[in-house]
């Protein structure tokens, strides 16, 4: 069978951000709780014209660059921050991007691991029709209180990544292990805005998760723990990977090695978690940091969703990677975004559209190519900025639903 697996990704992450230190200060904590108890640095913030819409478009706008976008035939978009029971997010960025009508465009859901779905669902499609490619776009943000357990753990991004034919950075291999169970360590209900989680269950559910999943994949593919030189995984908070890669190299009779898994950490470290993106945000990280040159290296990648159901795969590097990364371009936007004040934050928080449908017009900020320009008639309004990444004054709507 020919090679199928990722041929471009692009990233995007708000223009604003917390240091989780000032946070810590803030709510009274020990900033060391924060920094080097879940390893987190800096916390991405999306100002109120940002949302999953947004984000994901201008994810995918990088992700783009150098693709044929006649040749993409399906846009899958996964989030578990939805804005809308009925209408896909997929919609409205296929509108931004001026994707061609016949191009299928939906959503999909399963917590954090409705991207690795969309990712496997891409595999077969392309691999019946390697002639087409498909755009998945994993966009969310990250919310559960203001002064809970979890605010620190809060985070915004997306990833965008196009499946073909034709990979020029990552090659996936067929064999897949996979794990579902019935559970509630992290859910959202239609009527909440914050989601409620049960942080040390959700714990010991990841890890039963990996363990199984990794089962079936080495079962599947033959391979060992040795037989992969990097390994990423689902990041709700950078010590989650450490305590996982320490556990997978446990079960497997072996040391565990911070070097296998360190380039992949270090976006999460500066972001902050986003849910479907957060897996895909640590190859990329590995992809663009890492000072070892990935070339024919075998990446393990661990999946999680609450709920639950994960999912555990590899891919090859292949050569030339580099180039297909645009090399700096995510490293730039990471290095460029603004710092909040608490007050910023709190403000940009609480911010809530009217649930009334009446008309209402977002203040502009720094964002990327798009930005919600408001509501009206219960329609959410995008728009094209007109100068990228600053923000444009909200004149007309290109995209109403």
């Amino acid at each position: 069978m020919k090679q199928v697996g990722i041929e471009s990704i692009g990233l995007y992450v708000p223009r604003y951000y917390v240091p989780l230190t000032d946070l810590a200060r803030a709510r009274g904590a020990d900033p060391r709780k924060y920094t080097t108890g879940l390893g987190q640095e800096l916390m991405g913030v999306p100002p109120p014209d940002e949302d999953v819409v947004t984000m994901g478009a201008n994810a995918a706008h990088e992700a783009l660059r150098d693709v044929d976008t006649d040749k993409i035939d399906t846009l899958m978009f996964a989030t578990e921050s939805g804005i809308d029971q009925s209408k896909a997010a997929a919609i409205y960025v296929h509108h931004l991007l001026g994707l061609p009508p016949r191009c299928k465009s939906f959503e999909i859901k399963q917590a954090c691991c409705g991207s690795t779905a969309a990712l496997q669902m891409a595999l077969a499609f392309v691999a019946q029709k390697p002639d087409r490619k498909v755009l998945i776009i994993a966009s969310d943000v990250a919310r559960y209180g203001l002064v809970t357990a979890g605010e620190p753990t809060q985070g915004a991004g997306a990833m965008a990544f196009v499946v073909s034919a034709q990979p020029r950075i990552l090659a996936l291999d067929n064999e897949w292990g996979s794990y579902t169970e019935d559970v509630m360590d992290f859910w959202r209900p239609n009527y909440l805005d914050e989601a409620v989680v049960d942080g040390k269950y959700s714990i010991k559910v990841y890890i039963k998760a990996l363990t199984e999943s990794w089962k079936q994949y080495t079962e599947e593919s033959g391979r060992t723990f040795a037989d992969h030189e990097h390994y990423c995984y689902h990041l709700p908070f950078t010590r989650m990977a450490e305590k996982a890669h320490q556990h997978l190299a446990k079960i497997n009779g072996g040391l565990s090695n911070p070097e296998q898994i360190k380039a992949s950490l270090r976006y999460n470290r500066k972001i902050g978690n986003s849910y479907t993106a957060s897996l895909y945000v640590g190859l990329a990280s590995l992809l663009e940091t890492s000072e070892t040159d990935l070339t024919g290296h075998r990446i393990g990648m661990f999946s999680y969703g609450s709920g639950c159901m994960a999912a555990y795969f590899s891919g090859v590097v292949l050569p030339g990677y580099r180039d297909a990364v645009q090399p700096g371009r995510m490293r730039e936007m990471l290095e460029t975004r603004r710092a909040l004040t608490i007050d910023e934050y709190e403000a940009f928080y609480l911010h809530e559209l009217p649930r009334d449908g009446s008309r209402y017009l977002t203040e502009p900020h720094d964002t990327g190519r798009y930005r919600l320009a408001g509501v009206e008639a219960h329609k959410r309004l995008y728009e094209a900025c007109a100068q990228a990444p600053q923000a444009a004054e909200p004149a007309h709507a290109v995209a109403t639903g």
